[in-house]
């Protein structure tokens, strides 16, 4: 049942690591990156939302979430195809919004997806081998272009300003998308609601645009105390991520490896080895996530996210001091720590606060204070890079590492709530003894 998130994530991967390369080879500007980046926090605020009410309230011949998991593996899988062989920057941006609100689409009720169909007693089980697959598809997806280059021996001169192996790794990570969520989809099975009449009453009163718009609009009026407080750690937390994603690989090439044209063959080293950098981030992420659940029970959740989020914030900021690429490596390592616990511990901390059977609504809520930010930045970052920063984009890489220092006072203000017995099945458990999901 967890496979299908090894393709929605190796999906994401691939766009993280490689679109803005992507943008820059067809012509793009470093202070336009962040514009051309809004279809990410955009599809995000929007389409959460509303696929997390919709998928609590749907059942059909496939059940209640696997419908969303095949409809969006099908429109991200054509996205990751045409990506790569964009003729132009504009296509490329409408392509970025397809492939993100279909990756949205069909991860949103991949949360609630292992609650729904295991017991309490195995949910750790489930959501360790969600983390597993997130892991290996992050992983897998980052390093992929320089493994067929290096390991592979696969190069060729740039069609379209694209190089063989990104074609390549946005080819393999559609076939991964559609089959592992086909995979999920297949051979797993739904249980129908126990009372379908009062699931049908359900339906009518929470389905519908007006009514979508309603449950929104309560759900936000009614949020916990822990939940508007975790806003502003989760605001500048992800504002540090969001400008690695936007910038992270052309500063490697750029200010790393000396490259001046977007069609040089330094430039596509240099973003191979970004590449590297961000799977030995992720795999940091993958191997932290077990020591999270025991750091947390000994230091607590609030004090253990404060801790990472300065080692992400030092890396970030210890980007600017490296004396050659090899080097970069080494910040991927407080990089890796953080991403683990953004992945985790807000959620592990918003956990308790939460009414029953409203799961999916509020993490589609929680998701707002997420993109809100971001849409503000990809806005915005661009008159700052060209008029503040001089379009240097390791200068912006340094910028996230200072958002995320931002955000650890503001993470030790946040008071939790004890886990009830009715904690949403959708958040059931985000962090328990053993393993940490996203």
């Amino acid at each position: 049942m967890s496979i299908g998130f090894f393709g929605i994530q190796f999906g994401w991967g691939l766009q993280m690591a490689n679109t803005s390369a992507i943008f820059e080879r067809l012509g793009a500007d470093a202070d336009q990156i962040p514009i051309l980046w809004l279809a990410a926090p955009l599809t995000g605020l929007i389409v959460q939302p509303i696929i997390g009410n919709l998928s609590d309230n749907t059942w059909g011949r496939l059940g209640r979430r696997r419908p969303y998991f095949l409809v969006g593996a099908i429109f991200g899988s054509v996205a990751l195809l045409w990506m790569p062989n964009a003729g132009n920057l504009w296509t490329a941006v409408g392509l970025l919004w397809i492939l993100d609100t279909a990756a949205n689409v069909s991860m949103e009720p991949f949360r609630a997806f292992v609650s729904d169909l295991l017991p309490p007693r195995q949910r750790t089980k489930g959501f360790s081998m969600q983390s597993l697959f997130i892991g290996l598809g992050a992983v897998l997806a980052s390093a992929m272009p320089w493994l067929l280059a290096h390991v592979f021996g696969l190069q060729d001169a740039a069609t379209n300003g694209v190089p063989l192996v990104v074609k390549l790794s946005f080819y393999i990570g559609a076939a991964f998308f559609l089959g592992t969520v086909m995979w999920t989809v297949c051979t797993t099975e739904e249980r129908p609601p126990r009372d379908m009449e009062a699931f049908r009453e359900q339906q009518e009163r929470r389905l519908g645009i007006g009514a979508t718009a309603r449950e929104i609009f309560t759900a936000f009026r009614q949020m916990p105390a822990t939940m508007r407080q975790l806003a502003w750690v989760q605001a500048f937390s992800w504002l540090g991520m969001y400008c690695v994603f936007l910038y992270f690989p052309p500063a490697i090439a750029h200010n790393l490896f000396g490259a001046r044209e977007e069609s040089s063959v330094l430039y596509s080293q240099g973003i191979e080895w970004a590449g590297l950098c961000m799977a030995a981030y992720n795999a940091v992420c993958f191997g932290t996530s077990f020591l999270l659940p025991r750091l947390a029970a000994a230091a607590g959740r609030p004090m253990t996210h404060a801790l990472c989020l300065t080692c992400g914030g030092v890396g970030l900021i210890s980007l600017w001091f490296v004396p050659s690429p090899g080097w970069a490596l080494l910040p991927m390592v407080g990089l890796g720590v953080a991403w683990s616990s953004i992945l985790s511990l807000p959620y592990a901390m918003l956990a308790g606060a939460l009414p029953a059977r409203k799961g999916g609504i509020y993490m589609g809520i929680f998701n707002m204070f997420i993109v809100l930010p971001e849409i503000i930045v990809s806005l915005g970052l661009g008159w700052v890079m060209a008029n503040l920063l001089d379009n240097n984009r390791l200068l912006a890489v340094v910028l996230g590492g200072v958002c995320f220092l931002i955000a650890v006072p503001l993470t030790l203000r946040v008071e939790e709530m004890a886990a009830a017995p009715t904690v949403p099945a959708t958040l059931q458990p985000v962090l328990e003894s053993e393993a940490v999901s996203k």
